[in-house]
């Protein structure tokens, strides 16, 4: 690992785009610590304290900035919405986006063009409502000189910070090792360790009398969430390869296909965008209803949705396995792939070309993608029950969400720096 960590800086254009990717991580950090104007600093820190338990995942996801109420307080979620909602849309709702979706490279950028819009349109209404809401949620005003002039200014404010993260990700994307949006989530979520091992280390390891039970208890946690870490790597890494046959043809005095292949299925093929939509989705009617905690619905939505209650808990594995399941066939359309091998003379072993050949990988893929959608759920639920069981701080809002993003991320970030390194003949992470 060490040879390969120098073959990388070795090559220069893999150096610039790792130095590039770690400078605009700079830049976020140092905005989540820049606070929106017209802020009470007082209230915020009363918010920090009070907030911790309604708005401590979303501040996860953000690194801080949420807490902070800097200009990066919506993190990047509104993107993902928004990038959602076009998918959504472009599955036979809008004829306009299924066309541009099937036009290949250049679809691609006009339903990216509507993405950016749908983004604004989404922070913006998200910036109102966090503004308005986070004054009315605390005794003390957080907004000073609370006005519709100043809640524009702040809206404003805030979604010019969404804008720059998601231009941010797409110069990562760009400019960088790829994958932008994901490891501006990851770099939010590895920022807000230090604060949790604070948390945990205040709460267990001063002024206790029972420091021995709580060592064990501590190395106890670390080995299952290392357990828990390699059964993710196993099950990312997890695919299963159909072979496909290519019948021979003969153009003019040249003979063409004969050879053989394979499709590769993931286990997993979402990703861990299911987790993330799933966990902002069933946080949305919580951070709605805490705005107007005084009221008897809001507060059964608070006391029964939260997802470490058995309704949220039952919604949150739902959400997961149903996003799977779309994100997957929306990556991954069995009657596109069975039309593209009979057009060029392909087949799968034992099964005839076209509808039988869509019918036997539609089967394939919904037997993987459960597979997939279950364990996302396990892992997602296990170190909260795991955090709950040893009696850890509520605060500390490190689960399965984070560990999946964590490490998920991390696996396709190694991999995009494997295929640079591979291009130049040099040895990835994993050799033989």
């Amino acid at each position: 690992m060490f040879r390969t960590v120098s073959n990388i800086w070795k090559v220069e254009d893999l150096r610039k785009r790792i130095l590039f990717t770690l400078f605009v991580l700079l830049i976020y950090r140092i905005g989540s610590f820049v606070p929106v104007p017209n802020i009470n600093k007082d209230a915020l820190e009363m918010q920090n304290a009070q907030g911790a338990d309604l708005f401590g995942l979303l501040n996860t996801f953000s690194g801080g900035a949420l807490f902070n109420f800097s200009i990066f307080a919506l993190g990047i979620m509104p993107y993902i919405t928004a990038s959602i909602i076009v998918q959504l849309l472009s599955m036979d709702v809008i004829p306009k986006f299924t066309e541009w979706q099937r036009e290949g490279e250049n679809g691609k950028r006009k339903l990216a063009q509507v993405t950016r819009y749908g983004t604004v349109i989404l922070g913006l209404v998200q910036a109102y409502a966090t503004a308005i809401g986070f004054n009315r949620l605390y005794s003390m005003e957080m907004v000073v000189d609370a006005s519709f002039a100043t809640y524009t200014m702040i809206a404003i404010v805030l979604t010019a910070g969404v804008s720059f993260l998601m231009w941010l990700g797409e110069q990562i994307n760009e400019k960088g090792i790829g994958n932008g949006i994901s490891i501006l989530i990851f770099a939010g979520i590895v920022a807000s360790l230090p604060m949790h091992i604070r948390t945990i280390y205040a709460s267990e390891f001063i002024d206790t009398n029972q420091l021995f039970l709580n060592i064990v208890k501590f190395l106890i946690i670390l080995v299952v969430v290392i357990l828990i870490i390699a059964g993710v790597i196993y099950v990312q890494q997890g695919v299963r390869k159909i072979p496909v046959q290519y019948a021979k043809r003969v153009v003019g005095q040249k003979m063409y296909g004969g050879q053989s292949t394979h499709i590769p299925l993931k286990v997993n093929g979402a990703g861990v965008i299911p987790v993330i939509f799933a966990s902002s989705l069933l946080m949305f009617p919580i951070t709605i209803a805490g705005f107007w905690s005084n009221q008897n619905w809001a507060q059964w939505i608070m006391d029964n949705l939260y997802y470490d209650k058995p309704l949220g808990m039952v919604l949150y594995v739902l959400l997961i396995i149903g996003f799977t399941f779309f994100y997957t066939f929306v990556q991954f359309n069995p009657q596109q792939m069975a039309d593209n091998m009979k057009k060029n003379g392909g087949y799968i072993p034992g099964i005839r070309p076209g509808k039988p050949t869509q019918g036997y990988l539609t089967k394939l893929i919904t037997r993987l993608t459960l597979a997939g959608a279950i364990f996302l759920a396990l892992i997602s639920l296990m170190p909260m029950a795991l955090g709950a069981l040893a009696g850890l701080p509520t605060t500390v809002q490190i689960g399965g969400t984070s560990l999946l993003i964590v490490v998920g991320v991390a696996l396709e970030t190694m991999k995009q720096i494997e295929s640079q390194l591979i291009k130049r003949h040099y040895k990835g992470f994993i050799s033989k």
